[in-house]
């Protein structure tokens, strides 16, 4: 099965299905990583508060696929905001990963509180690793849309994408809205609200309907309302479930149905970027 790639506004591409492994323990990571490789997943996020990025470094190495088949995505730790802090953290993700260029380097929160409230200095720094090579895009996550109108203001560099938390429960369509303002693709992460829609009645008559999963169905939701996905499962039953969302299509009136079970602020199963503040020791 094909994945449909989704064009960024620097004119790379993006497979709009990927593989996440958030929460994915070290231990297990580069098996996991290995074998969503092995059931056609080409899109892998990572991040360096994962701990796992050698791990997936591992399994790409060990998949003998080619380097361009492949697209490689980690963010940058919290505690390393600061310039140099981030140029350093940036060349451990590098080595770490074993590549040469990485296919998309996000800041992973904004912190406004952090930092005297300077994320745009970090925003410039990852703009180095455009200039000089090693990233082919960066972007951001979790930014709010003032966030974003701050740094393409400060700095005239609109970020590829905008990692958020999206889920029929929560649309973030402020945050989504601000992101398609700006030219900005959307990556929805926590698609399935950390389970919470799938035993939703709405989405199951959906998923009856088309003989489907809730979890294809709140798939097929994201990826035909343009969001970039990539849902995480350690179960090769699961990863090849969630890679089947390509074959159906919901109508407009589904559509509709999964969109209006938003809830709002209530619907956030995440943080806050307004007030999160969470740096690792």
């Amino acid at each position: 099965m094909t994945v449909p790639s989704i064009t960024l506004n620097n004119q790379t591409t993006i497979p709009q299905l990927g593989f996440g492994v958030f929460q994915v323990p070290p231990a297990q990571a580069a098996d996991t990583v290995a074998t969503a490789l092995e059931v056609g997943y080409r899109h892998i996020d990572t991040a360096q508060m994962y701990g796992n990025e050698q791990e997936v470094g591992i399994a790409i190495a060990a998949s003998g696929l080619p380097r361009e088949e492949l697209y490689i995505t980690s963010k940058l730790n919290n505690g390393y905001h600061r310039p140099d802090d981030a140029r350093r953290a940036f060349e451990e993700t590098i080595a770490k990963l074993g590549i040469d260029q990485i296919d998309l380097f996000l800041i992973h929160w904004p912190l406004p509180t952090l930092y005297d409230g300077d994320f745009v200095s970090t925003w410039r720094t990852l703009g180095e690793f455009v200039a000089d090579g090693r990233a082919r895009s960066i972007g951001v996550s979790n930014f709010q849309p003032a966030h974003l109108d701050r740094i393409v203001a400060e700095t005239g560099v609109v970020p590829a994408v905008n990692q958020i938390e999206v889920h029929p429960y929560f649309g973030n369509e402020e945050a989504r809205a601000a992101s398609a303002r700006h030219g900005v693709a959307v990556e929805a992460w926590s698609p399935i609200a950390q389970g919470k829609v799938l035993d939703d009645e709405t989405i199951g008559k959906v998923a009856a309907a088309h003989g489907r999963t809730p979890s294809q169905v709140t798939l097929r939701w994201h990826v035909q309302r343009g969001d970039i996905v990539f849902p995480k499962s350690m179960r090769r039953e699961r990863m090849e479930e969630n890679f089947a969302i390509f074959d159906f299509e919901l109508s407009a009136e589904e559509m509709a149905a999964i969109s209006g079970l938003d809830r709002g602020e209530a619907g956030r199963t995440g943080p806050n970027p307004d007030t999160f503040d969470y740096v690792p020791q």
